[in-house]
């Protein structure tokens, strides 16, 4: 099967992106950023575009660990702050999450990991409070369309660059923006428990499941003209279970209609129709 993100032109994508970014936070009055730094290859190009598009003054790093997290996370989150020049501010989780679970133990490891992310999230909010930043996504559009995220948690941000970059894409750009070689090869992981991978909890690889999303979302490709390119029906299937069973996360609360006017359906001003 040949490549079918060799084509794409990754310097236009940066150009884009970073003028995007820039754009973005600037027309809510703000001049900074402020992001989650895993340490993953997600935000770490977050953070180099963010650089680009602000300046490293104005951009913020925030390493969130928990307990279980892997040292070469933050030694990765560590790295890229030195790379980039960004500020990096270290904020270990593990006492409000273990103080939340003291009188749950029987919590298993989905809850625990949404309750690590919503926590991030809870911190970065904060923080974009008192330095006046916005808050950059890091969920690539792999993840948006799976439903590979927490709501409220990791999917949340005030703007996201990435968020229509599959990872396969996301992989090229780090390379061509210089993100150290040791995050772009690493296998992808959230880190929310020892040993966590994302593909071994996806059950396939990124490179093969996005070269299928891309013939189902952008080339909209049905499932008989799937078949008939070679994809497996059953994988198919699935893959579009997961994303008809994630939309709920790609929107905003549903509300109920009452008058004419109602904010989630008939209140579609553009972000910035008020300057």
């Amino acid at each position: 099967m040949s490549d079918p993100f060799a084509a794409t032109d990754y310097d236009l994508v940066r150009k884009v992106l970073v003028q995007f970014l820039r754009t973005e936070v600037r027309r809510t009055g703000l001049e900074r950023g402020i992001l989650g730094l895993s340490g993953g290859l997600d935000s770490s190009l977050v953070a180099f575009l963010a650089v680009e598009a602000l300046g490293p003054e104005r951009v913020t790093g925030v390493a969130m660990p928990y307990r279980t997290s892997s040292p070469e996370s933050l030694e990765h989150a560590r790295l890229v702050a030195a790379e980039t020049g960004i500020e990096l501010l270290e904020i270990a989780i593990t006492p409000m999450v273990d103080a939340y679970f003291a009188d749950r133990p029987d919590a298993d490891s989905l809850r625990r990991g949404n309750k690590m992310a919503r926590e991030r999230m809870s911190i970065l909010y904060d923080l974009s409070a008192a330095r006046r930043a916005l808050v950059l996504g890091t969920s690539n559009k792999s993840e948006l369309y799976l439903g590979y995220g927490t709501a409220f948690g990791d999917l949340a941000s005030a703007v996201n660059p990435i968020g229509d970059l599959y990872k396969s894409e996301v992989r090229r750009l780090a390379r061509l923006l210089g993100v150290p070689e040791a995050i772009v090869a690493k296998p992808p992981s959230a880190d929310l428990w020892a040993g966590q991978s994302d593909e071994a909890d996806l059950g396939f690889a990124y490179e093969e499941v996005d070269a299928l999303l891309r013939l189902m979302l952008d080339e909209r490709l049905g499932e008989a003209d799937l078949a008939a390119a070679g994809w497996d029906p059953a994988f198919v299937r699935r893959v579009e279970e997961m994303i008809r069973r994630s939309q709920f996360k790609r929107r905003l609360p549903v509300i109920a209609k009452l008058s004419r006017r109602t904010a989630d359906q008939d209140f579609r001003y553009p972000r910035d129709w008020g300057t």
